[in-house]
């Protein structure tokens, strides 16, 4: 293993004086193999479309969900018994011929990269590599590691979270007792997909701060001083995703407060020491 990552630096640093072109080859090469890997991973998850569909992407739509079976048991502790989902008015319909097909393919992609994060990050991070210094490039394992758990925490997140309280409002809103709702399937569908694609990416914001801090960019100082603003966007954030209720707002809330709390002290350690 210490063989293997001293090669992987001694690799790196005969990057650091690459051309402008060179560098343009590096990163089409990365890409490609990021693109691989996503496509491999999609074709796992479209030869698995009963587990991928069924059992995942439309499991939200039944009361039996397990996230609304937690909601109601904690309906009954609280005594409020209007938080248990008896029923879903969510009817889905297929109005095109190669719709299911179409959707098929694009959900599969999706799906694969989520399965294949953890080696995008990993090309990520050796294209970026040759920028950093030999401290932080022997990071790569961590680096790549608490990316992965933060993208899936937060696709975890949007998925048994966000994605069943947005149905449960969206399905049960009616404006009139004439009006039917028959949701298309690739609305529904993309929709779903869209929240646990967004929350993963949303999750990576320690990351992000990280290495704008490294560059000077972002301070601790500056994310406290505008702290109350990032609070208002969030409450907002929370706002638009969430069901028009107190609960509800507050349980989306919390995580993503908390990100940017530790945010603010993944930058103060990512500062650059002084010369």
């Amino acid at each position: 293993m210490k063989l293997r990552n001293k090669v992987l630096l001694s690799t790196m640093s005969t990057t650091d004086s690459m051309t402008f072109l060179e560098h343009l080859g590096a990163l089409r090469k990365h890409l490609m193999r990021a693109s691989l890997a996503i496509i491999v991973a999609a074709g796992v998850a479209f030869a698995f479309r009963g587990i991928l569909f069924d059992e995942i992407l439309l499991a939200p739509k039944s009361p039996s969900f397990i996230t609304y079976q937690w909601l109601c048991m904690l309906g009954e502790e609280l005594g409020n018994a209007s938080m248990c989902v008896q029923e879903l008015n969510l009817d889905l319909l297929n109005s095109k011929m190669a719709g299911q097909f179409s959707l098929h393919i694009g959900l599969s992609l999706m799906a694969g990269l989520v399965l294949a994060i953890p080696f995008v990050l990993r090309e990520i991070w050796l294209f970026i590599a040759p920028g950093l210094t030999e401290g932080e490039r022997q990071k790569s394992v961590a680096f790549i590691g608490i990316s992965s758990m933060l993208f899936f925490a937060g696709a975890f997140f949007g998925y048994y979270i966000i994605t069943p309280l947005s149905v449960q409002f969206l399905a049960n809103y009616i404006v009139s007792d004439q009006i039917t709702n028959l949701i298309e399937m690739s609305s529904y569908l993309s929709t779903v997909a869209s929240i646990i694609l967004a929350c993963g990416i949303l999750f990576q914001l320690p990351i992000v701060v990280y290495f704008l801090s490294r560059l000077g960019i972002v301070t601790p100082q500056g994310m406290r001083t505008y702290r109350r603003h990032s609070w208002i966007g969030i409450l907002a954030l929370a706002a638009v995703i969430t069901p028009p209720d107190v609960f509800s707002q507050i349980i989306v809330t919390i995580p993503v407060a908390f990100l940017y709390e530790a945010s603010i002290l993944v930058s103060k350690l990512a500062q650059p020491k002084p010369l």
